[in-house]
């Protein structure tokens, strides 16, 4: 007798979901089946396992915290940044962001600046974004068109949370986490949240060299996550006043609670991205 024919039929709306907890933060993989299915098991398995493995890469290569990471050895003056070379990855990585960190610097007035910390050049209010970017990419190129990357304020889609469902942000209050004021769609784009609520003073106003006073919270929503990072935090910093540089970022827009005790927030940018 022949074996019966057997057809593996997979569920619809299938959903790989992946916590890490990295980078001082947790950060939430969200892989979700469209208008066309996921990818074999083994791989959906296998993309995950390479953003975990990228993920503790970027650790190794940014963090403040790791005695034996680049940008410990350029903070401590053990690297020289004129030695530095694209021909090594991580080096060219750190190339890279130093380049981005200044084009963020000259964008804001100043106002993001990773080297106007105590201790010197330090990249965390730009790499975690940055990461999370290419997360998002690389799991896209390997087949996972649908995809959530969230990393404690930074969010990154792609795709859609289900056929005909867009992806949907909420941005909590700062004095409320039960509380979203602000519910957001970027499309195949990113959401960054800076603040100074939980953290009072990890967020330095490079003017005056204090905590920055001049928003409680600011979210940034565009196709970037990377920038997104730059502008929330430069919005922190300069509250109102940063709507001069704001203004004119035509794919941008943010949503700025002032600073306590005022009970006011106001926001700029395209409506498009607001969810009814």
């Amino acid at each position: 007798m022949s074996a019966p024919a057997v057809e593996l039929r997979r569920p619809k709306g299938r959903r790989h979901c992946h916590r890490e907890m990295i980078w001082g933060t947790a950060v939430t993989v969200d892989v979700r089946a469209g208008e066309e299915d996921l990818p074999p098991e083994r791989a959906v398995q296998h993309a995950l396992d390479v953003a975990v493995a990228n993920m503790r890469w970027v650790d190794a290569v940014f963090s403040t915290y790791r005695p034996d990471s680049l940008v410990t050895a350029l903070r401590t003056g053990l690297l020289d940044e004129r030695r530095l070379t694209r021909w090594d990855p991580a080096q060219a990585a750190l190339l890279d962001v130093l380049q981005r960190c200044r084009e963020g610097r000259r964008l804001t007035d100043g106002c993001f600046d990773p080297w106007a910390v105590r201790g010197g050049f330090d990249p965390s209010g730009y790499v975690k974004a940055w990461a999370v970017e290419r997360l998002a990419d690389d799991l896209v190129r390997a087949g996972c068109a649908n995809v959530c990357v969230d990393a404690g304020g930074d969010v990154v889609t792609r795709g859609s949370a289900a056929p005909g469902e867009p992806w949907t942000v909420g941005i909590r209050h700062p004095e409320d986490p039960g509380a979203v004021t602000w519910t957001v769609l970027p499309g195949d784009g990113a959401v960054s949240t800076s603040g100074t609520y939980e953290r009072p003073a990890h967020i330095v106003d490079p003017r005056t060299g204090r905590p920055a006073a001049g928003a409680r919270s600011a979210s940034v929503v565009g196709p970037d996550a990377r920038l997104a990072g730059v502008l929330a935090t430069g919005l922190v910093v300069a509250g109102r006043d940063g709507v001069r540089w704001f203004t004119g970022l035509d794919e941008w827009s943010a949503w700025v609670v002032d600073p306590a005790p005022a009970q006011s927030a106001w926001s700029i940018g395209r409506e498009r991205h607001r969810s009814g």
